[in-house]
């Protein structure tokens, strides 16, 4: 069976971004006494925090980042938009850098990567509002808003607890991180549904 660019694209996607949140799952489980409400999600990769579950925690991060790149690459090869594709392959990078320069390792370095993905994140989610078919098109752009906006809160909340609406700096982060993880699922999955004449034309 024969699968063009766009498909292979989302099909990456996709699996990169649910063996991640499956191994999330299962990291929050092994670490005990974690805390989703108070503690960092890069804390799961915390190697003097989560022990050895850090390497499989960082090593989902990294293959996430890998299958992005790889989507990235299927992307151009159909489009032909070194706009488009180096935004993607930006993301993927940045997420690749979070695996492997885990928080304790280096918090600063660490956290000019995050910043990397949520913001270019967050404007791509937005950016594909062009290129979607409706309703997609509205739920990417308000799931890009809604990161932008937590990551605006989450950052003013290291001033200010306040910031955090109640949810704690692990609540306010998974308000940019689960948005994240959200639209780049139903961008793969929309590759892979719709057809090669279809996918990603702009609606200007």
């Amino acid at each position: 069976m024969n699968y063009d660019n766009r498909k292979i694209a989302g099909f990456l996607f996709f699996v990169g971004v649910v063996q991640f949140v499956l191994t999330m799952v299962a990291s929050e489980s092994i670490y005990s006494g974690y805390s989703v409400g108070q503690q960092y999600v890069s804390d799961l990769g915390n190697w003097s925090l989560a022990g050895n579950s850090a390497a499989i925690f960082n090593a989902s991060v990294i293959l996430m980042g890998v299958f992005i790149i790889a989507g990235a690459y299927f992307i151009q090869r159909e489009l032909k938009s070194r706009l488009f594709s180096s935004l993607v392959v930006i993301i993927g990078v940045g997420i690749i850098g979070l695996g492997v320069v885990a928080e304790d390792v280096s918090f600063s370095v660490h956290s000019i990567f995050a910043l990397f993905v949520f913001v270019f994140g967050g404007a791509f989610a937005i950016m594909l509002y062009k290129f979607e078919k409706s309703p997609l098109s509205h739920i990417s752009a308000i799931l890009g808003a809604i990161m932008l906006a937590a990551l605006v809160l989450f950052i003013s909340g290291w001033s200010s607890s306040s910031f955090y609406l109640g949810l704690g700096l692990g609540g306010m982060e998974r308000f940019i991180i689960y948005p994240f993880l959200l639209w780049i699922l139903g961008f793969g999955a929309y590759l892979i549904g719709e057809s090669s004449n279809t996918a990603l034309t702009s609606n200007t």
